[in-house]
């Protein structure tokens, strides 16, 4: 992290929270260990006539990740990605038919799904969006 950036985040939690020096020098060492720090998430997508899936496959910054995507993709679809700090894992399927489309989504980390989402119906966006797990 720059030393513009550190040096403002100190400020604020001096200010803001009344700690000491070194309190301030330890919230800013696990600000960037938590930005530093990756992550591992499986996308999973089950369902019928899904025409795309757009998600979030770890290039980009944070808060304005950069987008994938995936046409006509073969169901069932599986996809693991490496994230960064506390960039949102994300995935969204996308299906348009007349006669009816489902689609079910979820992120899976470490075993645990984080998120889980269906839709059904003639028009069918669904998706689904989980907090980093390094922030929490």
């Amino acid at each position: 992290m720059n030393r513009t950036i550190r040096a403002a985040v100190c400020s604020v939690a001096v200010t803001g929270l009344a700690f000491g020096l070194s309190s301030c020098s330890e919230a800013v060492d696990q600000v960037d260990k938590a930005v530093d720090e990756t992550y591992e998430v499986t996308y999973e997508v089950t369902g019928k006539n899904i025409d795309s899936i757009e998600f979030h496959g770890g290039g980009g910054k944070a808060m304005e990740p950069k987008i994938e995507s995936v046409s006509k993709p073969k169901l069932p679809w599986k996809k693991t990605v490496t994230l960064r700090g506390i960039m949102p894992a994300a995935v969204m399927p996308v299906a348009a038919d007349p006669e009816g489309a489902q689609l079910t989504c979820k992120i899976i980390h470490k075993g645990k799904v984080l998120e889980e989402q269906s839709a059904d119906g003639l028009v069918t966006a669904g998706g689904c969006t989980a907090e980093s797990p390094v922030t929490g």
